[in-house]
């Protein structure tokens, strides 16, 4: 494996990193019961918050103090301490002037379109910031030099994630790597038994869960191929059975929860990979590209002239 700089090395979690608010809203479809609690209260009020105590805090989400520390914990802070610390800095930030507000994730059904768009663009490109931010850069290395080395490399995804593995596949094709995307789970799972050691999978799944590419995945490890998770949840069934893990931050807004939100994660993730293989490939890369380049260019169509003009 090559030696990846200090630098580059994604930091542990904390008071510097993205807003703890959004960290939140990113963990949230996940959580359940008394953190769950603490997590709605920490969104409704987060001045408020930001001054309570661990006890205070636990009165007012209805829940033991212990749960607060879970809480803290479960969006990848130390202590309650550290969350108090990071709401009080996302909450400095947001007083200077020129810093980006928080419009929140809600779309009313009247809303303008300047807002619809401006919540959207917010969402994705927090979501897409805090990805990179978390973004495990040794995990991700070792996935490409895997993808870089394989005979053959299938890639499964089902319903919204098959648009992201269908992309992948694109990429990958288009700079000599034999590869090949698999929407559907007997497809998939035929190919998977198919694997060797010698080949290697990326597995796409928002929730981390969904049993038609758990099902190929499984058989693809037991052939001996080097597995790929890219999911959301770091506690998945995906991210515990893949070799390697890969983990995107999802923000939801009104009308687009979970999966639909993911899209853009899920591709710069992706895209990453996409472009450390080509480095690592970058002859054969180079190669394919120079044979593929013009055949768009041929194919294109030259703008007609409107009717009557006989210049």
């Amino acid at each position: 494996m090559i030696h990846v700089p200090e630098s580059a090395v994604p930091r542990s979690p904390g008071v510097d990193g993205p807003d703890v608010a959004d960290r939140v809203r990113t963990t949230l479809p996940r959580l359940t019961g008394a953190l769950r609690h603490v997590a709605e209260t920490v969104l409704a009020e987060p001045a408020a918050v930001a001054e309570l105590s661990t006890a205070a805090l636990a009165e007012r989400a209805g829940v033991s103090q212990a749960s607060v520390t879970r809480f803290a914990q479960a969006i990848g802070l130390a202590s309650h301490q550290q969350l108090r610390i990071a709401l009080a800095t996302q909450l400095g930030r947001a007083a200077v002037p020129g810093w980006s507000t928080d419009l929140g994730p809600v779309i009313a059904a009247d809303d303008p379109v300047g807002r619809v768009a401006t919540v959207v663009a917010n969402a994705d490109i927090r979501a897409i910031n805090q990805t990179v931010d978390q973004l495990d850069l040794e995990a991700l290395d070792r996935a490409a030099h895997a993808l870089a080395a394989a005979r053959r490399i299938d890639v499964y995804g089902v319903g919204g994630s098959s648009t992201i593995a269908a992309e992948l596949e694109m990429r990958l094709f288009r700079i000599g790597v034999q590869v090949r995307a698999w929407p559907e789970v007997h497809g998939a799972a035929t190919s998977a038994a198919l694997l060797t050691e010698a080949d290697a999978v990326v597995a796409i799944s928002h929730s981390g869960a969904t049993a038609e590419v758990l099902e190929p995945v499984e058989l693809a490890q037991d052939r001996g191929a080097t597995t790929i998770g890219i999911t959301s949840d770091p506690r998945s069934p995906l991210a515990v059975l893949a070799d390697e893990v890969l983990t995107t931050a999802v923000l939801e807004t009104s009308f687009r929860s979970g999966g639909l939100a993911a899209r853009h994660s899920q591709l710069v993730v992706t895209d990453c990979l996409y472009i450390r293989v080509a480095q690592l490939t970058s002859t054969r890369a180079g190669e394919a590209i120079d044979l593929t380049e013009e055949i768009s260019t041929k194919h294109s169509v030259r703008p007609r002239r409107p009717r009557g003009d006989r210049r």
